[in-house]
């Protein structure tokens, strides 16, 4: 039986993933800070807690030596990578380069996906944004990812170890507590009006939880791993203002929608993806649209939020 071990599966995507390698027969085998009772242990052959890097991450690749390796380690918030980017390049860069270092010396074999972020994109010039893009980070978060992508290409080129790149657009589903949706969603469920940063013209590219794990799963093994980058989106742009009408036309409110026409620090503009590359193994995207997306998101704020 194959073994994947996923870095980070007491995280949002984290989770998914496991399920995803658990349904097609994978011993999954989870790192994550959490506790063991916060794992999704119903997913995981094992799980360790631990807190990256670590000493003990060697004895376990050591042992259970895995054919693929998951990296969704990091803090994915780009307003903290502002406050705080010492602990962003200690949790992004130092992790990524400990555990590329650490598959090079006891399983060198092991496939690495690592998910990076379309922030390394910053403002592109043009939309769709291909992968071949120029890199223009405008956030802490996006230069560490850039830096951790770079990690990847010298692992592979220098010592031959297995490696992709996925940059994730907005992805959203059932246990995400930040960003846009869970903000939209919070406010309007507990307060008069929706007042929102930005001008409302901004645009995303959201794709389900489940469709990236579907994804990092063919590309787990399908992908060459030649330290090649993927775009990871529905190839969808879709407006701030647009996704709030959206959510409030699905909670049934009618509140007052305002916009405060400051864009914080490190936030870009308008995302795009151009997913084409992603053809070639047969993906097509996105399975989760938008609206029925949104629908079972809302639904799992409101029970989250005011309890049913």
């Amino acid at each position: 039986m194959k073994s994947v071990l996923v870095a980070g599966v007491t995280g949002f995507i984290g989770r998914y993933i496991a399920r995803q390698f658990s349904e097609h027969g994978w011993n999954v085998i989870g790192v994550g800070t959490r506790s063991p009772e916060n794992a999704p242990r119903q997913y995981l052959y094992s799980y360790q807690q631990m807190v990256l890097p670590a000493t003990e991450l060697a004895e376990l690749i050591k042992e259970i030596q895995p054919q693929v390796c998951i990296h969704c380690v990091g803090r994915a918030s780009v307003g903290l990578s502002v406050t705080e980017p010492e602990e962003d390049f200690h949790t992004s860069v130092t992790v990524t380069f400990n555990l590329l270092n650490t598959l090079r010396l006891h399983a060198p074999q092991c496939r690495l996906i690592y998910l990076s972020s379309a922030a390394v994109y910053g403002n592109p010039e043009t939309l769709p944004i291909r992968e071949t893009h120029h890199l223009n980070p405008i956030s802490p978060y996006g230069f560490h990812k850039r830096m951790c992508e770079q990690l990847c290409t010298e692992f592979f080129k220098v010592y031959g170890l297995p490696t992709a790149v996925v940059r994730i657009f907005s992805a959203y589903g059932p246990g995400l507590r930040r960003q846009v949706l869970w903000d939209i969603c919070q406010k309007a469920l507990t307060q008069t009006r929706l007042r929102l940063q930005g001008t409302g013209d901004e645009s995303r590219d959201f794709i389900h939880v489940r469709d990236v794990a579907k994804v990092i799963y063919v590309l787990a093994e399908k992908a060459p791993c030649q330290a090649e980058v993927y775009n990871l989106a529905s190839g969808v742009e879709t407006t701030i203002r647009e996704l709030a009408d959206l959510i409030l036309t699905q909670l049934g409110h009618q509140i007052t929608l305002e916009f405060d026409g400051r864009l914080p620090v490190g936030n870009p503009s308008n995302w795009r993806a151009d997913i084409s590359r992603l053809a070639q193994f047969g993906i097509t995207l996105p399975e989760v649209s938008l609206e029925r997306g949104v629908n079972v998101y809302v639904n799992w704020c409101r029970a989250e939020i005011i309890g049913w």
